[in-house]
């Protein structure tokens, strides 16, 4: 969760902080068609599909680390997105949180 907290459910114990971190390069067809949306105007559902992917694969890493660590919940998540590579053509999608016993 994102919050603080979990409503209901007081945190036991903190395990410590966990992250998650995942690099994803665009291609050069994405590309190509985002250029395009942003010529003609629309969406770009190709890079909306790849922050999907680098935040699910992100959040996955995160509580895998917690459960090794003893967790059964993450709480203060934060997601956050750069982009690198020498065009900007690298998604890098990071997720941090603090990994609680409820």
């Amino acid at each position: 969760t994102t919050t603080p907290q979990i409503e209901g459910h007081p945190i036991q114990q903190y395990c410590g902080v966990v992250s998650g971190e995942v690099i994803i390069g665009a291609n050069v067809f994405k590309d190509f068609v985002a250029g395009l949306h942003d010529f003609f105007g629309g969406r770009a559902t190709e890079y909306e599909d790849t922050l999907v992917e680098a935040r699910e694969n992100a959040i996955h890493e995160m509580t895998g680390r917690a459960c090794q660590m003893g967790a059964n919940a993450i709480v203060g998540v934060d997601v956050d997105y750069e982009t690198g590579g020498q065009h900007g053509s690298m998604l890098m999608g990071s997720v941090t949180g603090t990994a609680v016993r409820i």
